[in-house]
């Protein structure tokens, strides 16, 4: 697993230097990151899904990048998220991407159902296990990299040191590409917002 995972950041570090703008940088990570971080054997073990019967999509991965007025998160480059949730606008201050904002530190639920406070954001299933991420930049808060996956305790404390190095790849790879003039430049009003139920 060692060699594997450093062998992606190599990919996902030269992908996204190549990419074409900021949003395509990130879909390097987010398209790679359900694969390389979690244990696979965690589907196995009984009880393993909020949901029944299981899902048929059991990973996702976005970035929630903080928008320029401040109020919100937008959910840019998201995998395995509903079509009508790209680019859609979350209250910074809700859930637990919320929490991020707030401290600027790392989060691992290892199973969401023992988290009375989680918030369900991703529309395509019921997460059972999250990962969270800051991605800073000079000490400013950009947004927050998040992994789910449908099983509970897919995510453990190395899988959440990994996420951090990728968050902050995440990070310079944003700006390097002219991320904040990209957000800078999106139409809030036009874009989907939605009441997120729990």
């Amino acid at each position: 697993m060692g060699m594997e995972l450093f062998a992606g950041f190599a990919r996902i570090a030269a992908e996204g230097a190549a990419a074409k703008g900021p949003e395509e940088a990130l879909y390097a990570l987010t398209r790679a990151l359900p694969a390389l971080l979690g244990d696979p054997s965690a589907v196995l073990r009984p009880n393993a899904f909020r949901e029944d019967p299981p899902p048929r999509v059991g990973a996702a991965c976005a970035a929630f990048l903080r928008t320029a007025d401040g109020l919100h998160h937008m959910i840019v480059a998201p995998v395995n998220f509903a079509p009508e949730q790209y680019h859609e606008l979350v209250d910074i201050k809700l859930g637990h991407p919320g929490e991020v904002a707030h401290t600027h530190q790392p989060m691992l639920l290892r199973d969401t159902a023992l988290h009375a406070s989680f918030v369900k954001i991703l529309q395509s299933f019921r997460a059972g296990s999250s990962i969270f991420a800051p991605l800073m930049w000079q000490g400013s808060y950009l947004g927050v990299l998040i992994c789910a996956n449908a099983a509970r305790n897919t995510f453990g404390e190395a899988d959440l040191i990994a996420h951090r190095g990728f968050a902050a790849l995440a990070a310079s790879l944003w700006v390097a590409q002219g991320g904040p003039e990209w957000m800078e430049a999106q139409d809030l009003p036009s874009l989907p917002r939605r009441s997120v139920g729990t």
